[in-house]
């Protein structure tokens, strides 16, 4: 970074990213906000920069008494510990630190034994339960799917499906092999201590469970191009296993979207002016990979201009859209990953080529395309199909 750089930042103000802060005098201050980004996705601390963006400078004094607290901040007051990086960036005659925090690969990061922070905006505040189980999970130290959903039982599971997979998809006569069916669950991890794990429900899961209710989709055909307009076409939350929230958030769009001709004969039945291809991919991968720990729903919004397919969750660690776009992939939900693509009706291949595919697809059919990942908040991630 250059002092051009610098000042650029400074007008740009404190956001989730970027932290202005006069000088640390409390080591247990500075384990805080670096912890903080740690947690979040990472920034930049400007030391010798105050609250209203003034460039106040530091001493060489400071700059040393600086570099001391950080490196002993960083190994023994954030657990586990984590290393950063200082720039000493001068502006005019005054000297600003720049402390690069990463986004960390270990979370959670706790700082003077007690506290865990996360990055709110410009300011932090202490993490709440679900986030924790978010940051355990970025770290894949804990998955969504594999938890135990308490009060359930193979009573909340369609056994006839389970069945039928464990015969017909993977070649396993459970009748013959003298095992109990709920041993075999649990060695699949879709039981636990003969309750079913969220991966067993979202697989084989009664549409009546109470834990499936809270993971269904929304979706709404919009007239016009406004998500605050109040007239729609067609609306329906739906409900269910994964087989049944594919099968029936795809029958939705499908029955938004116009078939064209396309050089086809007179008598066909024409192509969706979207290619299906892209479709499937796109609501398959929001219904796998989407983030189980955040208590929201999956939205499909139509408008006149564009489809939209809404995830809870933004990509995970650190996935970005360029990333995708080229195959990268890191599992959210292993369970789910393991099973799904030998579920009936499911076209889920699992190597990374969906967004490939999606965007292959769309290409050909001359429709815009856009992938939105949004780390705020909760964060969700979003793909927009742009209709002719």
């Amino acid at each position: 970074m250059d002092s051009k750089e610098l000042v650029e930042i400074i007008q740009l103000g404190e956001d989730s990213k970027t932290l202005f802060k006069e000088i640390f005098t409390s080591p247990d201050s500075m384990a805080d906000e670096i912890a903080a980004f740690a947690n979040s996705d990472g920034g930049k601390i400007l030391v010798g920069v105050n609250d209203i963006g003034e460039i106040t400078g530091l001493t060489k004094e400071n700059i040393a008494r600086l570099n001391q607290m950080i490196s002993n901040v960083c190994s023994q007051k954030i657990e586990p510990t984590i290393s950063v990086t200082t720039e000493n960036i001068k502006y005019d005659d005054k000297t600003v630190m720049v402390i690069n925090v990463p986004m960390g690969s270990n979370k959670f990061y706790m700082s003077n034994g007690a506290d865990i922070w996360v990055k709110v905006g410009a300011d932090k505040r202490r993490a709440r339960r679900e986030e924790l189980k978010r940051l355990l999970q970025e770290s894949t130290h804990l998955y969504a799917d594999e938890q135990v959903v308490e009060g359930t039982s193979t009573k909340d599971l369609n056994m006839f499906e389970v069945e039928d997979f464990l015969e017909q998809k993977i070649d396993l006569d459970y009748t013959k092999t003298g095992i109990n069916i709920k041993q075999i669950l649990e060695n699949m991890k879709l039981m636990t201590s003969e309750k079913c794990t969220l991966g067993g429900l979202l697989l084989f899961g009664k549409k009546s469970n109470f834990e499936l209710c809270k993971h269904y989709i929304a979706a709404v055909s919009w007239f016009g191009n406004d998500i605050a307009g109040t007239d729609y076409r067609e609306s329906e939350n739906i409900y269910g296993s994964i087989s049944a929230l594919y099968s029936d958030g795809l029958a939705f769009i499908k029955r938004q979207l116009k078939k064209t001709q396309n050089g086809q004969e007179f008598n066909s039945l024409g192509i969706l002016e979207i290619p299906e291809i892209a479709i499937k991919e796109a609501l398959v991968n929001a219904i796998i990979h989407r983030n189980y720990f955040i208590f929201s729903n999956i939205r499909i919004f139509v408008f006149d201009n564009r489809v939209e397919i809404i995830s809870p969750g933004a990509l995970p660690n650190t996935l970005n859209v360029e990333s995708i776009k080229l195959g990268a992939k890191i599992p959210r939900n292993p369970i789910l990953l393991s099973y799904i693509e030998n579920l009936k009706g499911i076209p889920f291949r699992g190597i990374g080529s969906d967004v490939p595919r999606i965007i292959k697809s769309c290409e050909d059919a001359r429709i815009k395309v856009e992938f939105i990942n949004q780390i705020e908040g909760s964060g969700q991630f979003k793909v927009i199909f742009w209709r002719k």
